[in-house]
């Protein structure tokens, strides 16, 4: 486990393009240890994307200026009892160095979206698309975690020709403290990226209640995290309670 991580109760907020600000997280802080806001389109080829999702009738966060939407975001919550993120998107690798800085002086961590699998992302070469291009990924990871800010990657499980425990292995080698696993079906993932590697691990999908909760501790996870109902106080506070009950220092 990387030791630089540490939220409490290990519950995040998962970020929701165009939903997840600083509103959002402050309605959360009640249950969750972290928030992870986001995602943003920082660089020209990931904006365009993002006004094709729009156009689509997709929820996306387009601000004239991202990098000062992040800032902005981060300040808000500055007085927050919950620990804040950045979900982030780029087809290029200085704007994350970038947001990597401001992150970093907000003491926020930076969370490199290798996630999201929408086709207009993807052909600028955006979301999972960087899970099969490991060399550019770590690169975006080295990048930013050269500036002294505390960075992971959203990944998700089950894409073809990806190998995420190797892959894992090779962002922490090149400076990531933690890895936030969207499982999909294929909740054993967390197993092997727990086994492959010292990241702190976030497990993600499917988190409801205290059944979803006991079997990704049981795989290893050090967090996990609720995407689609972290607006639902009641299913937050469920899993919040299952979260102290599996992770919580009694427990440790």
């Amino acid at each position: 486990m990387a030791t630089s991580i540490s939220f409490t109760p290990r519950l995040a907020l998962a970020s929701l393009s165009g939903e997840a600000d600083s509103d959002w997280a402050r309605a959360g802080a009640a249950s969750a240890g972290a928030a992870f806001l986001g995602g943003i389109a920082l660089d020209t080829a990931s904006r365009a994307a993002a006004r094709k999702l729009v156009d689509r009738e997709r929820t996306e966060f387009l601000p004239d200026d991202p990098l000062a939407f992040v800032d902005r975001e981060l300040e808000a919550l500055e007085d927050a009892p919950v620990q804040p993120a950045f979900n982030v998107r780029s087809a290029t690798a200085e704007p994350i160095a970038e947001a990597a800085r401001v992150c970093r002086d907000r003491g926020a961590y930076l969370e490199i979206n290798a996630h999201c699998r929408q086709a207009e992302l993807c052909a600028v070469g955006c979301g999972e698309t960087l899970l099969r291009d490991g060399d550019r990924l770590a690169d975006y990871v080295a990048r930013a975690s050269d500036t002294g800010a505390l960075v992971g990657v959203k990944v998700r499980a089950e894409v073809p020709g990806v190998d995420l425990p190797a892959l894992s292995q090779r962002l922490e080698r090149a400076g990531a403290a933690f890895v936030h696993v969207d499982a999909m079906d294929s909740e054993s993932v967390i197993a092997d990226v727990v086994a492959a590697t010292d990241l702190f691990v976030i497990a993600n999908n499917g988190v409801r209640d205290e059944e979803t909760v006991r079997e990704y501790v049981a795989y290893g996870a050090d967090a996990v995290s609720v995407g689609r109902p972290s607006d639902d106080p009641v299913v937050l506070e469920r899993v919040r309670d299952a979260v102290e009950r599996r992770l919580g220092i009694e427990a440790n």
